[in-house]
């Protein structure tokens, strides 16, 4: 079974990815910022890490930062509302930081979400 993190502050977020990833098999934990999501991606091996963009205490740039430096392989799904700024400047930035990063803007279709995370965790 595939792992996926989820991290997002928003508890409706979380809860409706919890949910599409779950019933499509998958096995989901969440986070509510970076800072919490790098303690998870310390302790378990997940196969997909789907990440917010603006949240406290360590926000999706930073956040996205460390785990390519630190998780090089690992696949990154960036996605953002956008906030002070638009969100598709948000995700030019994180899908800039490397090559298994994807990104995808608020709000999105059910189908689009679970293609790209299907493409993302592929075996290759």
């Amino acid at each position: 079974m595939k792992r996926i993190l989820v991290v997002d502050d928003e508890v409706q977020i979380c809860t409706m990815l919890t949910h599409m990833l779950e019933q499509e098999g998958y096995a989901v934990q969440v986070a509510e910022n970076g800072e919490e999501g790098l303690d998870f991606v310390r302790r378990f091996a997940f196969d997909l890490v789907i990440t917010d963009m603006i949240m406290p205490v360590k926000d999706g740039l930073k956040f996205i930062m460390e785990l390519v430096r630190d998780y090089p392989d690992l696949k990154i799904l960036a996605v953002s509302g956008g906030g002070a700024i638009k969100a598709e400047r948000y995700l030019t930035m994180a899908g800039f930081l490397g090559d298994n990063i994807a990104t995808l803007e608020k709000p999105f279709k059910r189908e689009v979400l679970l293609e790209l995370v299907e493409k993302l965790i592929a075996p290759e």
